[in-house]
């Protein structure tokens, strides 16, 4: 079954959301104010949800499922340690802002082809 401009949008969206809500985890590593400003049950709420729905969606390709899997049990691990230590070494440092670099650039291409899908709808 072809997927729709529609369905190709939902998919687009739900991938920005999810690097969205995993960069908003990885900056809560180093800044209280992020710590602060959003709960984290709400925030791993939000992040569980979406995971799951484009798990469910990826269920058709599972080499993109399980990529995606990978990458985000990678960086919650990334995250949870820094958090459960409350300092990070200099290479933790470094990974974390390596994963986050590579959200923000994930977020802004995927942010613009769902910009591209809306326009078209």
């Amino acid at each position: 079954m072809a997927a729709s401009t529609k369905d190709q949008t939902d998919i687009t969206a739900a991938l920005v959301r999810l690097y969205v809500f995993l960069a908003q985890y990885l900056d809560r590593c180093f800044d209280d104010a992020a710590r602060k400003s959003y709960p984290d049950a709400e925030l791993h709420a939000h992040l569980s949800e979406t995971r799951n729905q484009l798990m469910s969606i990826l269920a058709v390709n599972p080499v993109v499922k399980n990529k995606l899997a990978q990458e985000c049990d990678r960086i919650l691990a990334l995250g949870a340690s820094c958090l459960k230590g409350g300092t990070t070494d200099a290479k933790t440092r470094e990974a974390i802002q390596a994963e986050r670099a590579i959200l923000k650039n994930k977020t802004i291409a995927l942010s613009d082809l769902v910009a591209v899908f809306r326009a078209l709808e």
